[in-house]
């Protein structure tokens, strides 16, 4: 059954709400029916009438869309509300529908604070909603193999965890040109405690744990702001303690200059080790203790159930980031439709350790030293 569902932010400018719809069209089980597509009346106006939505679907406000579709009798109003807003009104946006038991996909990370994001998984957990954050990079085949393999133990006993996000985008300081996108990351009251890993060290964050299972135990982090003018970090070293004394590493920086988007998981353990880089997603690299390596390419026949299952083409046709994004729209689409608040997709505990783990790092910096960053979320 089709997933009836609005969006809050991705009006004019906007680049992830863009994905965002992308993304939820790729299957065909998803309807986008409501909107508030920007702070501006007009520009929400706007892009309601561009994406072809009845003129009494696209609101004003986030607040007036809630109270105004949980209203609506059950079979008519949204089921989802995607929020693809600037990081700030996360928390505000995501209480106001779960208020009125519609579930939720919020872009990441979570929230700006801790205590919004513990306030959101009681709610959640009061109301027994879905909520997913959308770290899709775990929507990749090849990362599902690579969780697969490491779980099963393919690896021997994981001993070293080194994960690296990298970007150029921030190398000058964008956000004086008036850029949008940059503007509001690099603002310390709608950007968060930390840019660089609010933005992308969240998504590394969560790599790790979802190939690994391994959660963060202790860790040192050394945050800095390079591009003078800028008001937070822009690039990021964090030295990780993970279960058992695994030992971890975690890069992320967007004054890289002349990267893209080079998001890469490396995993060692006793008996071979894997490497997986984002720019080039179908393809995973093992290493067996000899040197010797083997190349899995997505599609092909010795991958997992789990990597065929999110698996459109055949070997050979690239697959990339709308489609992993895809996957995770799918898979959340169909908990909704079987009545499940959990999946194969990032829930609102996970969410959670993510903005734990921001400012856990954000006071290793502060104080020059290891801290202990074990957490638990409330249930949820």
């Amino acid at each position: 059954m089709t997933v009836r569902y609005g969006m809050v932010g991705g009006g004019p400018g906007a680049f992830i709400g863009a994905v965002h719809r992308m993304a939820a069209a790729l299957d065909g089980e998803y309807s986008l029916v409501a909107g508030a597509f920007s702070s501006d009346p007009g520009k929400s106006e706007q892009s309601g009438k561009e994406l072809g939505l009845a003129p009494e679907r696209v609101y004003a406000s986030y607040t007036n869309m809630a109270q105004a579709e949980g209203a609506l009798p059950v079979g008519q109003r949204i089921q989802a509300v995607a929020i693809v807003t600037p990081n700030h009104l996360h928390f505000a946006v995501a209480r106001a529908f779960l208020e009125q038991g519609i579930h939720v996909i919020c872009d990441k990370p979570l929230t700006t604070t801790l205590e919004d994001a513990e306030a959101l998984c009681r709610l959640v957990a009061e109301r027994d909603l879905l909520f997913a954050v959308t770290h899709n990079y775990t929507g990749y085949p090849l990362v599902k193999e690579a969780r697969e393999r490491v779980r099963a133990g393919s690896l021997g006993t994981v001993r070293k965890v080194v994960v690296e996000y990298v970007q150029g985008w921030l190398s000058t300081l964008l956000e004086a040109q008036g850029q949008k996108q940059a503007e509001w990351r690099s603002d310390p009251e709608r950007g968060g405690a930390s840019a660089v890993l609010g933005d992308i060290g969240s998504h590394a964050h969560n790599l790790v744990r979802y190939v690994t299972g391994l959660e963060v135990q202790r860790l040192f982090a050394d945050l800095g702001t390079v591009v003078e003018g800028r008001e937070l970090d822009d690039d990021a070293t964090v030295l990780l303690e993970l279960d058992g004394g695994v030992r971890g590493l975690l890069i992320a920086s967007q004054i890289a200059t002349g990267e893209r988007n080079h998001l890469r998981l490396r995993i060692y353990g006793s008996e071979g080790a894997l490497d997986w880089s984002q720019e080039d997603p179908n393809r995973l690299r093992l290493v067996s203790p000899d040197g010797s390596e083997q190349i899995l390419h997505r599609g092909a026949g010795q991958l997992s159930q789990a990597a065929t299952a999110h698996t459109r083409l055949p070997s050979g046709h690239p697959e990339g980031f709308i489609e992993a994004f895809a996957n995770l729209y799918r898979n959340v689409a169909r908990a909704i439709n079987t009545g499940a608040t959990s999946g194969d997709f990032p829930t609102i505990a996970d969410g959670t350790r993510g903005v734990h783990f921001i400012h856990a790092a954000v006071a290793s910096h502060k104080a020059g030293a290891w801290v202990d960053a074990s957490y638990a979320p409330p249930a949820s």
